[in-house]
């Protein structure tokens, strides 16, 4: 039951939130956060009500005045400006002031009340004059007298009336009996790679300048000018700890590695050590904080991999034998999805009675690298691991370090996935790996960009990784591989491509019906020789150039599709007003064939002024050229360029003045 009180303003369905307030929204540092509430109060008077705005743990609030839309649905926003954690919460009350205003607008000067109503917005005046200090208390004072004094009526009404008075007012309401939520609504505001970024993922190991010869964090370092000119800004490693030689995994997966098989990243752990140990033929921790700061250098992040498992030969095991679950004849369980079986790697059991202290190392681990200058960590498997420890986790280590960003890499079920991103996750994995149809690309994009979901979760595509060759790519060739990283790279701000498998289009399964590589990196060390027609590192330099240079690709908002009347063509645009910059997407979905159609351009959503034409700038294949209207006519051969990257221009005076922008 509601404790009695007196406010009588009513606040409904603040948006946005998550879970009615329970979880944080996103933003990064320079967006703005829209606020829309519902106030209203009884009976006929009138409301006023803000936004209230700080950084958490500030003891002022700042204020901005909510607007009145329609309906009793009010609107305001702000912008966040620093990094850590905000919150925002609305303030709502009866404003007598502004409900005496309006009727006195009502009123005919000559009514025979009019005096006694000017002498009561009087008293309203003269109370606010007391809340306020220095000059606009006096001047506050002035205008009371004024009212309930002795001159023309017209002349007090005016006064009366006058904005400048109102404004006044309302920054020096009687709030006695004002409604404030409950508790206020959190903001995670991170900085800007958060939202805008493109990632790229090697092995290290392959990176060997001789047959056979491990690669290093040397060899990575000599990678990076590289890496950098195709316009990537952050280098993913995988585990670079000590790998178990207990049930190490051979070549292609196999159960019994062979004399010189190096096994997989992933069984983390060895007489070397753990999770904060480094695999002895990658280099030093010398070597490690020559590549960070090299990294940094060229405006590269190195991301590291977390993975909360063990091998057989990790310290943790003999050390800390109750984290692990114990099968009734004594041995530990390993890790299985029936009918797959890790023989190679322990789960951590979340069930232990011994969780603090767990809780504790494995926050430990990631507090470790951060020392290190790591910033960035991809989390790998997070959904096998317990919501509340993420929750603690991420909330204790950003609290400390807010610059630090976590990608979660769980394919898994939809609620899973958006519960990772509640509980702090700053980026996610997707199912864009396999959505290929215009109908399906559609669907999953707007869920993604226009239900809750985008206050949230920040999707990063990634059209292929080391555990994963979709089918599409397997059979699409080149055309199919251009294809996937344009949509990719446009449809959303945060992408990412595993290395060189991606670069050389390389597309062999271990076997028919298997998302599988042949001869995989995950276990062997592969030699890439770049070059050759199959090479798109120019092709990519050249899309991640387009995404650097138009603002409208670095956010997920303000993407809208637009009809084609073909079902192999998809059409989308982006939309940045604040720079007036308008991309807008046409890619060719079938890998084989030439395919054309007519689109149609909802000018209104770029701003574009119907019944002028328009230049539309061609990024990728070069050209320009003079569209009118929303309908308009393409062509695309996937084995030339399967898509057209537009920049639309201000409209031009006439075809003559093509060149000519207002």
């Amino acid at each position: 039951m509601a404790k009695p009180h007196q406010s009588r303003a009513v606040i409904e369905r603040i948006r946005p939130e998550v879970d009615g307030g329970r979880f944080p929204i996103k933003r990064v540092v320079g967006e703005s956060v829209e606020v829309d509430v519902d106030v209203f109060g009884d009976g006929h008077d009138a409301v006023g009500c803000v936004l209230l705005h700080r950084q958490e743990g500030e003891a002022e609030w700042a204020e901005t005045p909510l607007v009145h839309r329609v309906n009793d649905r009010w609107r305001a926003s702000f912008e966040v400006t620093k990094i850590g954690r905000a919150e925002y919460t609305v303030l709502a009350w009866v404003d007598r002031f502004l409900s005496w205003v309006r009727d006195l607008k009502k009123r005919s000067a000559t009514d025979p009340d009019i005096g006694v109503n000017l002498r009561i917005g009087a008293e309203l005046v003269e109370s606010a004059s007391l809340r306020a200090r220095g000059e606009l208390a006096t001047w506050l004072r002035e205008k009371a007298a004024f009212l309930g004094g002795t001159a023309p009526t017209m002349e007090r009404l005016a006064t009366a009336l006058d904005m400048e008075l109102t404004e006044r007012m309302a920054a020096h309401a009687d709030r006695r009996y004002a409604t404030k939520p409950g508790a206020a609504h959190g903001i995670v505001v991170d900085r800007p790679l958060a939202r805008f970024s493109t990632w790229y993922e090697l092995f290290p190991r392959s990176l060997g300048a001789a047959e056979n010869r491990h690669g290093t964090f040397r060899d990575v370092i000599a990678q990076l000018p590289r890496i950098a000119g195709m316009g990537f800004d952050v280098l993913y490693l995988p585990p670079i700890h000590p790998i178990g030689t207990a049930f190490r995994k051979g070549k292609n997966n196999t159960t019994t590695a062979q004399p010189g098989d190096v096994g997989s990243p992933w069984g983390i752990g060895a007489k070397e050590g753990g999770h904060t140990a480094i695999h002895p033929e990658l280099g030093t921790l010398a070597d490690f904080h020559a590549l960070v700061k090299a990294a940094r250098s060229a405006g590269i992040d190195i991301a590291l991999d977390i993975a909360y498992q063990c091998s057989p030969d990790h310290p943790w095991v003999k050390e800390h034998p109750n984290w692990f679950r114990q099968r009734p004849d004594g041995s530990i369980q390993y890790a299985e999805n029936p009918p797959k079986k890790y023989q190679d790697i322990y789960p951590i059991d979340f069930e232990s009675d011994d969780w603090q202290e767990l809780w504790q190392a494995m926050a430990g681990v990631v507090k470790y690298w951060i020392a290190q200058g790591v910033t960035v960590f991809r989390v790998d498997n997070p959904h096998t691991k317990a919501f509340p420890f993420w929750e603690w986790m991420i909330g204790e280590v950003k609290l400390m370090h807010p610059e630090v960003i976590f990608l979660a890499e769980a394919f898994t079920r939809p609620k899973v996935m958006a519960r990772l991103a509640k509980v702090g996750f700053t980026q996610s994995y997707t199912y864009f790996t396999w959505r290929n149809t215009k109908a399906e690309l559609t669907e999953y994009l707007t869920e993604l960009t226009q239900t809750e979901l985008r206050e949230f979760f920040r999707p990063n595509f990634w059209p292929n990784t080391p555990d994963i060759l979709p089918e599409f790519l397997q059979w699409s060739g080149r055309p199919g591989f251009v294809s996937r990283l344009v949509l990719a790279a446009t449809l959303t701000a945060s992408y990412g491509i595993y290395g060189p498998v991606y670069e050389l289009c390389v597309h062999q399964p271990v076997a028919p019906g298997k998302e599988e590589y042949l001869d995989s990196e995950k276990y062997q060390i592969t030699r890439w020789t770049m070059g050759g027609p199959n090479d798109l590192s120019e092709f990519i330099a050249r899309v991640n150039r387009i995404r650097r240079d138009n603002p409208a690709l670095q956010s997920d908002r303000g993407l809208v599709f637009h009809p084609t009347d073909n079902p192999e063509i998809i059409c989308y645009s982006k939309h940045d007003a604040a720079s007036g910059n308008r991309v807008i997407t046409v890619v060719n979905l079938d890998p084989r064939h030439v395919q054309s159609g007519w689109i149609d351009l909802d000018l209104a959503a770029l701003e574009l002024e119907a019944g002028r034409p328009y230049q539309m700038e061609d990024l990728l294949a070069g050209g320009h050229f003079l569209w009118h209207g929303g309908r308009n006519y393409v062509r695309l051969d996937p084995q030339v360029v399967p898509a057209h990257v537009f920049r639309a221009r201000q409209h031009v005076r006439s075809e003559r003045d093509f060149d000519y922008f207002l």
